[in-house]
């Protein structure tokens, strides 16, 4: 009986295990906001790593986190990196394009788990409001398959991403 019971187990862990493989190679996370200001407003924001913690949301996460900023001021060459608590772990950000309708980031996370992600804003003017949308891809590994059959990753970032979304949309209409 206990033999069945193991065996049985030891089956669904393989099962797991195998299923895992079929999932996707890359994995992206993308949500949208609709702001009343310019593109070149909303851009300044997001593209001088000093004004960060008006707006991010893992800012306020850990206020003890050791932050370092060097390379350019602002733009491409500017760099963000980060230590803190296990909420916001540890990492770098390098803003590798810029202008007023796209940033791109190069975003490397380095504790609790190594990743490297691509991060785009992209900034379309409509009339008097801007479509702000906040992507972040990059590719999954084996453990980043595993981890996405058990974690909706795409539900707790995009939550991550909602809120710095409002709070982006405050400090560029307010």
């Amino acid at each position: 009986m206990i033999v069945n019971i193991l065996f049985v187990i030891v089956l669904l862990i393989v099962a797991v295990l195998l299923y895992a493989t079929t999932k996707p190679d890359s994995f992206s996370i993308q949500r949208s906001i609709t702001i009343k200001a310019t593109p070149e407003k909303i851009a300044a924001l997001i593209n001088d790593f000093n004004r960060w913690p008006l707006w991010s949301p893992w800012e306020k996460l850990d206020l003890a986190m050791k932050k370092t900023m060097s390379g350019a001021a602002a733009g491409p060459g500017s760099i963000y990196e980060w230590q803190g608590n296990k909420k916001v772990g540890q990492g770098r950000m390098e803003i590798l394009e810029s202008s007023a309708s796209q940033i791109k980031i190069k975003l490397d996370f380095l504790k609790p788990f190594e990743a490297h992600n691509i991060t785009i804003f992209d900034l379309q003017s409509q009339g008097d409001i801007t479509v702000v949308t906040w992507n972040m891809s990059g590719s999954n590994n084996y453990i980043g398959k595993l981890m996405h059959m058990f974690i909706n990753v795409d539900k707790m970032v995009g939550k991550d991403f909602e809120k710095g979304l409002a709070a982006l949309k405050e400090q560029a209409e307010g």
